[in-house]
């Protein structure tokens, strides 16, 4: 079963998906910046454009581009700093 996420006025948005190995989420993020909160270990990749991160307890911004990808704690947030339309991958646990 799919299901449609929408966040911070429509500029984020998502379908998410169970795979044979968890939980998935593919999205598109309008330029903007964003702060999110984690529940669980997410491994980010990015499809399309760039993300601009700022990783728990890290105090630099690292830019990953189409191909690049990321590791975000459980229970823990992350700032983004989008620069265009930007697509991406998130795998969970």
């Amino acid at each position: 079963m799919l299901e449609v996420n929408e966040y911070f006025g429509g500029k984020v948005k998502s379908i998410g998906f169970e795979d044979g190995r968890g939980a998935v989420t593919v999205g598109v993020m309008e330029a903007g910046e964003y702060t999110f909160a984690t529940k669980s270990k997410e491994a980010m990749l990015v499809v399309s454009g760039a993300l601009t991160v700022r990783l728990p307890g890290g105090e630099g911004w690292s830019t990953f581009e189409s191909g690049g990808s990321f590791d975000v704690p459980a229970n823990a947030a992350f700032d983004l700093r989008v620069g265009g339309p930007t697509a991406y991958l998130c795998r969970y646990g």
